[in-house]
């Protein structure tokens, strides 16, 4: 009874010792062995507990030989010499040379050396902070949406267009042409689009630098604009802009040639205009932007402000009738 209760108690204390799970049988005996060498119990209650036998206990692997130790030395000057190859590639360029090996005994030689391929770092994915839910936009000035589409001129020079568009009516306010565009940039285009068009109630695009700026995001809180930032790596989430850029490609960028800045912004403004106010779209029944636009909202907003909202109305009503309550 003694020894039972004894067995109880410091069997826990070996569990305890061992950091990780013990499977393979050199680590079982390395575990057996660290805690006979400290005393917790004895080699027999150790191998019971373990599972291990006792003659694996006493194993003494033979020293290496002559061939093996060069092998070893080979494999690890391989392995420096391309420290992003694994023990496949090893193992392909040891057999050139000579050595009879298969790929498992180079993955234990180098593990027992401590070789390994360090893993790449990902990423860490900015995000912006959405102020509004994914909404589909059913009026004008309801939900604009802007992004970025690359070109190149002849001669190499880099374009980033900046596109902003109404999701409802299609219209392009903004498609605009430079060699780089920051978040100090594209603002004073919004504003613009702003100051022509009104204002919209949401704002949606990807998670860009230049959109998750704390410069465009404070001017967007203090103008009262919701942003809908999408999913990173899910661009069907802005349909609608991607949608454009894909008629845009096809339609202008594919059958144009541009030597110069200029010369690109001159071509893009044309385009702009004449999908605008010629170019049928079959989502629009086949009209042009600006004539559904101009047929659906006859009496458009005052520049540069947002549509009341429904709610605005019910808050006005109320504050009305606290003032007759209070009279």
């Amino acid at each position: 009874q003694e020894d039972v209760s004894r067995g109880d108690v410091e069997e826990p204390r070996i569990i305890l010792r061992m950091r990780k799970k013990a499977l393979s049988p050199a680590s079982r005996r390395a575990c057996a062995q660290e805690v006979v060498s400290t005393g917790l119990c004895s080699q027999r209650r150790a191998c019971r507990f373990l599972n291990l036998a006792r003659s694996t206990f006493h194993y003494r692997g033979r020293p290496p030989t002559p061939a093996e130790e060069q092998l070893r030395q080979r494999l690890v000057e391989l392995s420096r010499e391309h420290p992003r190859y694994g023990y496949r590639r090893i193992a392909a360029l040891l057999r050139p040379e000579g050595w009879r090996v298969g790929k498992r005994r180079i993955q234990r030689l180098r593990r027992a050396a401590g070789l390994r391929v360090p893993p790449t770092k990902r990423k860490v994915v900015r995000r912006g902070v959405s102020t509004g839910l994914p909404t589909t936009a059913t009026h004008k000035n309801h939900v604009w949406t802007w992004d970025f589409i690359a070109d190149a001129t002849v001669r190499g020079g880099a374009l980033k267009l900046l596109t902003i568009l109404d999701e409802h009516t299609r219209e392009c306010h903004v498609l605009w042409a430079d060699r780089a565009l920051k978040a100090k940039d594209v603002l004073p285009w919004l504003q613009q689009a702003i100051a022509q068009h009104g204002a919209p109630e949401y704002l949606r695009s990807d998670n860009g630098s230049e959109f998750i700026a704390k410069i465009v995001q404070q001017w967007l809180k203090e103008q009262r604009i919701k942003t809908i930032y999408i999913e990173p790596a899910s661009p069907w989430q802005n349909g609608f802009v991607e949608s454009f850029h894909g008629r845009f490609r096809d339609e202008c960028l594919n059958r144009e040639e541009f030597w110069t800045l200029t010369e690109a912004r001159v071509v893009v403004g044309d385009y702009r205009r004449q999908y605008n106010e010629v170019r049928p779209h079959s989502r629009l029944g086949y009209e042009s932007p600006a004539a559904f636009a101009a047929r659906i909202c006859p009496c458009p907003a005052p520049v540069g402000l947002r549509p009341l909202s429904a709610g605005h109305g019910q808050e006005k009503q109320k504050n009305l009738n606290s003032n007759q309550c209070s009279d």
